[in-house]
């Protein structure tokens, strides 16, 4: 049986943070059963209740809508935000720079 040592065994793997460093035009999503959610290259969270989380992201708005949703991590700094409740849908639309000037249902709905 083959066996590597650590330093080995993680030769050539970036961690998480340096593969979705913030403000790097990338993102990235983990949902875990339906029940979590982490969200990675987060910009700003538009709105939130226990039904819907509206974010803008490095690559467009993502409206997650659910029941019983709760934000448990937000870090902007770090673009990291984890949301917990069952996910029921996920939309994402683009934001070619029409920036916050306009209603957040006009950015994900056009």
């Amino acid at each position: 049986m083959l066996s590597l040592s650590e330093p080995d065994r993680n030769k050539g793997v970036k961690p998480v943070e340096e593969k979705y460093s913030f403000r790097t035009g990338q993102h990235r999503l983990v949902i875990d059963n339906r029940e979590r959610s982490e969200v990675f290259g987060v910009v700003h969270v538009d709105s939130f209740d226990e039904e819907e989380v509206i974010m803008e992201t490095e690559l467009g708005i993502l409206a997650v809508r659910g029941e019983n949703l709760h934000i448990r991590h937000l870090n902007l700094e770090q673009g990291e935000v984890v949301i917990e409740g069952l996910v029921l849908e996920l939309a994402y639309a683009e934001d070619k720079g029409q920036g916050r000037g306009k209603g957040v249902w006009q950015r994900i709905f056009k």
